[in-house]
């Protein structure tokens, strides 16, 4: 007699990471399938792990993160009392859902957005909401409005959307707001807000200042450069944060990760630097890929969206030939991270190739 599994289970799938690259002709394998960032942590930020290794390893890190949450009340201009921790944005938006819906309940998102929140709202036992994306890769935030309904309790708007680096303006977010009932709760998603430099795109903190059902989602893992860290954090009112908590994995925020975030913070100039390089590759790539006859997307990410259809799969192997992985949503796209600059030149080098498959 076997376990038996929960009743359901099946169907959900499993989070794909991004697959390594393998070997191109001329010993090239550069993976651009996960988002990642090209360049290693700051040197201070080295020595601030170095410095919290040796006291992190055999003992529970502090449950409360105190040194990191002050250093982002300050930085944000909010209340301690709003921020609330978990190994990634990924796992606090797990908590957001544990905490505000369960069976019976909605949750909404665009569709095609992150990977994940399809698989967090089914593990959670709630109903997940799909409203499909604008014909250009953008949420279509009245579709959304139009969707809600009595059972719903959370919307995610992720901005810059992953897959597709599209973002939502200040004033369609504004006039969404004005139709959420109140006991919803928007998410905004800002997991690549620092590649963001659309001068009209919603600002979460600004959001979050003027609506109580307003939380932001924020990582270090992209522009800071400490994916394999997993410190991502919530903004959010003080009773919706405590709950968080409730539902967070206990020490989940690991003592290297709460150093790291600390000393990221004090080097932000440094690290905006390395941020300007990955934008200034991004128009780089977007134009040659242009050029060379991609319909690439306007992406505000650190990543471009190739709307490839059925050639997706096709595409993705011609790819994977140069030694570059890329990310595969078959049928649909895909998308390609911004890396290192001879990385980002064998994407370019390609792309003549790949476009003659569409």
């Amino acid at each position: 007699m076997s376990v038996s599994i929960r009743s359901g289970f099946e169907s959900i799938p499993s989070y794909r990471a991004g697959k390594p690259a393998q070997l191109g002709p001329d010993g090239l394998s550069a993976k651009l399938s996960s988002n990642e960032n090209p360049y290693d942590p700051l040197p201070s930020v080295l020595d601030a792990l170095a410095a919290a290794l040796p006291a992190s390893v055999n003992r529970y890190p502090s449950i409360a993160a105190p040194e990191l949450t002050a250093a982002l009340a300050a930085r944000l201009d909010v209340a301690p009392e709003n921020i609330a921790f978990g190994a990634g944005s990924v796992e606090v938006a797990s908590q957001l859902i544990h905490a505000l819906a369960g069976a019976g309940d909605e949750v909404m998102y665009a569709w095609r957005s992150f990977e994940a929140y399809p698989i967090l709202v089914q593990l959670a036992g709630a109903t997940p909401v799909q409203v499909p994306l604008t014909a250009d890769g953008a949420h279509d935030l009245p579709a959304m409005a139009d969707a809600i309904t009595e059972r719903t309790k959370l919307i995610f708007v992720c901005n810059p959307n992953n897959p597709t680096g599209t973002t939502v303006s200040q004033a369609d977010v504004e006039a969404f707001m004005q139709r959420v009932p109140g006991n919803v709760l928007v998410v905004l998603d800002e997991a690549y807000v620092h590649f963001n430099v659309d001068a009209d795109s919603a600002v979460g903190l600004d959001f979050f200042k003027r609506y109580p059902n307003v939380a932001v989602l924020h990582t270090f893992s992209k522009a800071y450069g400490l994916a394999g860290l997993r410190v991502g954090y919530a903004v959010a009112q003080p009773e919706v944060a405590d709950a968080l908590r409730k539902a967070a994995v206990p020490f989940a925020l690991s003592a290297l990760a709460q150093a790291g975030g600390v000393a990221s913070l004090a080097a932000e100039d440094e690290l905006q630097e390395r941020i300007d390089v990955l934008v200034a590759e991004r128009e780089r790539v977007t134009t040659a890929l242009r050029a060379a006859g991609l319909p690439i997307l306007e992406s505000q990410a650190n990543f471009v969206w190739i709307p490839a259809g059925a050639a997706s799969d096709a595409i993705t192997e011609v790819f994977a030939e140069r030694g570059v992985s890329v990310r595969c949503f078959s049928g649909d796209g895909i998308r390609i991270s911004i890396g290192a600059r001879h990385e980002n030149d064998a994407v370019i080098e390609v792309s003549p190739a790949a476009a003659a498959l569409l």
